[in-house]
């Protein structure tokens, strides 16, 4: 049921069928439109599947110790882990209620009630953060309900009280940020916050999985043994509450669902004033430039091609939201470097493939951007400047920090090992490159704002760009093997191919060029 036009179940319906649409789109689905019947019969399938695993996976567990302290304490991390990624969820929904959705002013202009349009926006994001961990955990419930077991269904107040809290927690961080920093700083902060806190996730498993088997294995049992002999954290502590929540314990889960619907209730009532005044706040804000500012000063003693460089820069510089988006791929480097930098026996070939795909994803985004998101492209095609020059110079401006970014690793592989160095620097250069070239020949014109969305708009650059760097990641790891194994002929071979495979890759790139330009 709808509701009726106006009422609070009118505008959760709405905010609830956004939410499924924009699923759909990032999915595959054209944005903004219902989901296809693929797309619903996909996600169905998917679901009847998880159930059946779920269903064999109960059965396996059915003698576990549901009252055994290492259980709880790893229910606990995997739910801190989860609570991590829903708060980067809720601060990145928090910050496009606010900032980028742009319906807001004309909903505080109707006669609905502030207080309803910020509980229902708050309620939709707490049910958009619950709405993945319920496709991926109810099933787990459901299934253990059939085996006769249903402590499992405890599932459901973690489903629901967590994406409760995490979505008002996000919500307060993000006023906060408002009253702090100001809403345009907010608007980049909040959105850094929120990838930092998802990427977080990534970064600390790849971290564990690094460490050596023996080395976890210690620390495991240094913790227990630590659990084993501390009173304040036996199985009745307050610290195992969620986890026992999760595994089944009544109370422990209705106090869950009730400190969410606490904390829901408080945040809707004591902060949609000041939600609202933030929202004036992000729409009203002129930048103006500050009393007794010098004004600016002009040089004109560079080359074109300097010119050119220093101001994709100097763009990319001004839009901070824009540097978020894309040096967050240099927080998948960490992991990387700390192969590189913390073992003894380097893993060579792995390290010489990780670096060239990112190096050369990182610089297909910048290549996007200082290409394809071109402002004025009529004004430098008029400038009497050689066309030429000019998209040297934009190449440059891209491979250029890609470039940068790797010199650290790539100089300690040259001191540590000089040829596996040399071929990772060979691997590193040609999918920096091939990016940044595929993306001059097949790149279509578009807007920075619609960063995110660059794969969907051109989907063949997309596709030749992922190819490229794919390539050039197996030549410089399949080199490296090679290098190490005394010139394996199974090696050498599998590089010819990845070397085959990624100049085919420009070749495509290059005719796709000629074909546009030919139409044109």
């Amino acid at each position: 049921m709808m509701g009726a036009p106006g009422s609070g179940r009118w505008l959760i319906a709405h905010e609830l069928r956004l939410a499924w649409f924009n699923a759909a789109s990032s999915s595959g689905s054209a944005s903004g439109r219902r989901p296809g019947n693929a797309t619903i019969a996909l996600l169905a399938g998917g679901w009847v599947l998880l159930h059946v695993a779920a269903w064999f996976s109960l059965r396996r567990l059915e003698s576990f110790d549901r009252t055994a302290l290492p259980l709880y304490a790893a229910i606990t991390v995997v739910l801190l882990v989860g609570a991590t990624a829903m708060l980067s969820s809720s601060l990145k929904a928090s910050v496009l209620a606010l900032f980028e959705r742009g319906d807001l002013d004309l909903l505080l202009s109707s006669p609905l009630p502030s207080h309803s349009i910020f509980t229902v926006r708050l309620g939709a994001i707490a049910a958009s953060t619950a709405s993945v961990y319920y496709f991926l955990l109810a099933p787990f419930a459901h299934a253990g309900l059939l085996l006769g077991n249903p402590a499992w269904l405890g599932l459901y107040p973690a489903v629901i009280g967590l994406p409760v809290l995490c979505a008002c927690a996000g919500m307060l961080m993000t006023l906060a940020l408002v009253r702090t920093l100001g809403a345009r700083r907010t608007h980049v902060v909040g959105q850094v916050l929120g990838a930092l806190a998802g990427a977080s996730v990534f970064i600390v498993s790849q971290l564990y999985m690094q460490t050596s088997h023996a080395r976890r294995r210690d620390v495991e049992a240094a913790l227990l043994a630590r659990l084993a002999r501390d009173d304040t954290l036996g199985a009745d502590s307050a610290l195992w509450l969620p986890a026992r929540a999760v595994l089944g314990d009544p109370w422990p889960a209705l106090g869950l669902l009730a400190l969410a619907v606490l904390a829901f209730i408080g945040t809707a009532r004591t902060t949609h004033r000041f939600f609202v005044r933030g929202l004036q706040q992000s729409v009203s804000q002129v930048r103006t430039r500050p009393a007794g500012t010098k004004a600016p000063r002009f040089r004109f003693g560079r080359s074109v091609f300097d010119t050119i460089v220093i101001k994709e820069w100097r763009l990319i510089r001004r839009d901070p939201h824009l540097i978020s988006q894309v040096l967050l791929q240099l927080l998948y480097l960490l992991p990387l470097c700390f192969v590189v930098f913390s073992r003894s026996a380097l893993q060579l070939p792995a390290v010489a493939a990780g670096l060239a795909l990112l190096c050369g994803s990182l610089a297909g985004s910048l290549a996007w951007i200082v290409i394809s998101a071109e402002d004025a492209p009529d004004l430098l095609r008029s400038a009497p400047a050689a066309e030429a020059s000019v998209r040297l110079a934009k190449l440059a401006a891209a491979a250029a920090p890609p470039l940068a970014v790797a010199a650290l690793p790539l100089a300690w592989l040259l001191i540590r090992a000089p040829a596996a160095g040399v071929l990772a620097c060979l691997a590193v250069v040609g999918s920096v490159w091939s990016a940044a070239l595929v993306v001059l020949w097949c790149g279509r014109p578009g807007l920075r704002s619609s960063f995110k969305g660059r794969g969907k708009a051109n989907f063949l650059s997309n596709v030749l760009e992922m190819s490229g760097s794919l390539c050039w990641g197996a030549l410089g790891g399949l080199l490296v093997a090679a290098q190490a194994a005394s010139g394996s002929g199974f090696l050498l071979l599998g590089s010819l191919a990845a070397l085959a495979g990624a100049v085919l890759v420009l070749l495509a790139a290059w005719l796709s060029r000629n074909r546009q330009g030919q139409a044109q």
